[in-house]
């Protein structure tokens, strides 16, 4: 059985979230996306861990779903830490993604917090002025089970790869706990290809999730499994051994639309390339400031090979747009937010097919058959094929995606599959 997974999102106890962030919500949401199994998020929140005990109920082995039965979504127990803390000389800014394999394990993990005097009520992501390899030394002391993966490992803000506070290597942030750092997540601004360019990741899976603050956002990024019954100790298990006959591909965006991918100067609405930031002495050449040094800078900086030389040996990938922005070009209006857009999404995903089998699997000229008619089928075919421009997104402003120019002319439908 394919499985659709989406291991990193918030609740509405995080901040800047959307306040629908509540179980039954996401687990419907979920079957909309086309996403099986989902993280819970925020699970060291006190309110959040009180409504996950009194709606979820285990399903299979580390796996739960809604008590009351409404929806055959899964949910796991991950949830997102941050951790501000001094190694060397610098300030060191790090988000991980904890792995629990049941609430019993989450709720001693939750009061080892309290007792070392952590502030779990502030946010869902609580900050942690902890090195994250004391961290993962004492959540191993509390469960063996428990894992960790670095998130969104190249943004520069908060992430072990990041420019304005990361490391260079694995090593180098998890010392002696880099042997149980079994994979890492690329982030919305990086994709696969991007991380075979690094020798030294190739001890690590590559993982995409969508860090999703409102229900819309669920499954930008997503992992595709193959398995009979999805159990913690399983989805640990393919982790760790890089299993691709059970680990079938990951569903990314486009990194160039990530807000992080190019260097810039978000104040003087000023980005550039690695190349020509180099050139500039990493300086915006309009306020003479420093520049934000994007993923892309990061890969450059780091890389010591061409992906090409491995590419056969790694977990695939699939390149999507949001059907929500898709859309929106269609219809040619400026907001995914649009009434129009938010209509159609609806209608398309109860009446036709989730979006990630729209957007991967439905023949094209099944979609030209839809209210949308041939511009939406030609939008998911040239997405599908890659045939898209993107400007690409800097200092934490999105990339914009343009499927179609101004003269173009759809063409008559042609089968396009990627599943």
């Amino acid at each position: 059985m394919r499985l659709i997974v989406d291991w990193h999102i918030h609740s509405k106890y995080s901040r800047a979230c959307s306040k629908q962030l509540e179980l039954p919500q996401i687990a419907k949401w979920c079957e909309r996306k086309g996403i099986q199994v989902v993280a819970t998020g925020d699970w060291t929140h006190p309110g959040w861990f009180s409504h996950l005990q009194e709606n979820l109920i285990e399903s299979e082995a580390g796996i739960y779903r809604l008590r009351d039965g409404s929806s055959p979504t899964r949910f796991m127990l991950v949830t997102e830490t941050s951790h501000i803390y001094k190694r060397g000389d610098k300030t060191r800014r790090v988000h991980v993604l904890v792995f629990s394999p049941s609430l019993e394990t989450a709720a001693r993990v939750n009061a080892e917090l309290d007792k070392r005097g952590f502030n779990r009520k502030s946010d869902g992501r609580p900050i942690l002025g902890m090195d994250v390899e004391e961290f993962y030394r004492m959540l191993k002391g509390i469960d063996e089970r428990i894992f960790l993966v670095p998130a969104h490992a190249w943004t520069p803000w908060y992430s072990v790869f990041g420019s304005k506070s990361g490391f260079d290597s694995l090593e180098e942030c998890f010392g002696e706990m880099t042997k149980e750092i079994w994979a890492i997540e690329t982030g919305l601004s990086s994709d696969p290809r991007m991380n075979w360019r690094l020798s030294a990741l190739d001890k690590v899976v590559l993982v995409s999730n969508s860090d999703a603050h409102s229900l819309e956002k669920l499954g930008r990024e997503a992992n595709v499994f193959e398995m009979e019954t999805p159990s913690f100790d399983e989805f640990a298990r393919i982790l760790r051994e890089q299993d691709r006959s059970k680990f079938l591909s990951t569903i990314e965006f486009f990194p160039e639309e990530g807000k992080y991918h190019f260097d810039g100067c978000a104040s003087c609405q000023f980005s550039s390339a690695s190349k020509e930031t180099k050139r500039l002495g990493g300086r915006c050449p309009q306020c003479k400031r420093p520049m934000t040094l994007g993923v892309d800078y990061r890969v450059e900086e780091l890389s010591d090979r061409d992906p090409e030389i491995v590419e056969e040996q790694k977990i695939p990938y699939h390149s999507i747009v949001p059907l929500a922005e898709i859309l929106a070009e269609v219809f040619g209006v400026a907001s995914v937010s649009s009434k129009r857009v938010k209509e159609e999404y609806q209608r398309l995903t109860d009446e036709v097919a989730d979006e990630f089998t729209l957007l991967l699997e439905i023949p094209i000229e099944e979609i030209q058959k839809t209210a949308s008619g041939p511009r939406l089928a030609e939008a998911i075919r040239r997405v599908r094929a890659g045939e898209i421009r993107v400007v690409p997104g800097y200092d934490g402003i999105f990339g914009v995606v343009r499927v179609f120019s101004d003269k173009d002319q759809v063409r008559p439908p042609s089968q396009s599959i990627l599943f």
